[in-house]
């Protein structure tokens, strides 16, 4: 596993705004796509392209395209849409599929509630997007069921994680032959008795969207 943090000044800068509890969720909103294209820059280094002829207006010449089948975005929801459209803003002509999964808060077990993705994702590139990974057991899960349908080739794209998340992913990755990279803007401290990434940002899908 490949675990790739973005080192940029821009990136923290976001970070912290993200992180303070005065933001409200419109500028909570707008920070968070700003965040996810520059993080999209990190994730989609080695996404495949292919030769593609062109005319300038000056002479014939070769450029790149990117390669068929066409990537997959799929963020898991609820607070992975507020990440989908930095991301489509850099890959406007990938699919989205979509994950519902959801956390209890108690035994910080994750379930699936709803998928949206073609039956066989062979050949495809697929880009995760999941703002916290705190325990990891959202990314696991997630993980596993794409490879269920056929993906080798995954990148996670990540706002915040924390040490343990990381480890836990990595541990359910050892026998695995298929590469899965994580992008993330930074990786905090720990988490808590709760779940949550101390110092993190809070509820991501709260922040987004608000309490409901």
């Amino acid at each position: 596993m490949d675990v790739h943090v973005a080192d940029h000044p821009l990136i923290a800068h976001k970070l912290t705004y993200l992180r303070d509890k005065r933001t409200d969720s419109p500028t909570f909103r707008r920070l968070a796509d700003e965040l996810v294209t520059l993080l999209a820059y990190e994730a989609t280094r080695e996404v495949r392209t292919e030769p593609f002829e062109i005319e300038t207006p000056v002479a014939a010449t070769t450029g790149i395209k990117l390669a068929n089948p066409k990537p997959i975005i799929v963020p898991i929801l609820r607070a992975g849409l507020g990440m989908l459209e930095g991301m489509v803003r850099l890959l406007p002509s990938a699919e989205v599929g979509f994950l519902g999964m959801i956390r209890d808060e108690q035994t910080l077990q994750v379930s699936a509630y709803a998928n949206r993705l073609p039956e066989d994702l062979n050949g495809r590139q697929v880009f995760v997007l999941d703002p916290m990974l705190a325990t990891g057991n959202t990314l696991v899960m997630a993980i596993d069921y794409l490879r269920t349908k056929g993906a080798r080739d995954i990148t996670c794209v990540c706002l915040l994680a924390a040490p343990e998340g990381i480890k836990h992913v990595e541990s359910e990755m050892t026998d695995s032959d298929i590469p899965v990279k994580i992008v993330v803007g930074t990786i905090d401290e720990r988490l808590n008795e709760k779940g949550y990434i101390v110092p993190g940002l809070g509820d991501a899908g709260d922040r987004l969207y608000g309490v409901v």
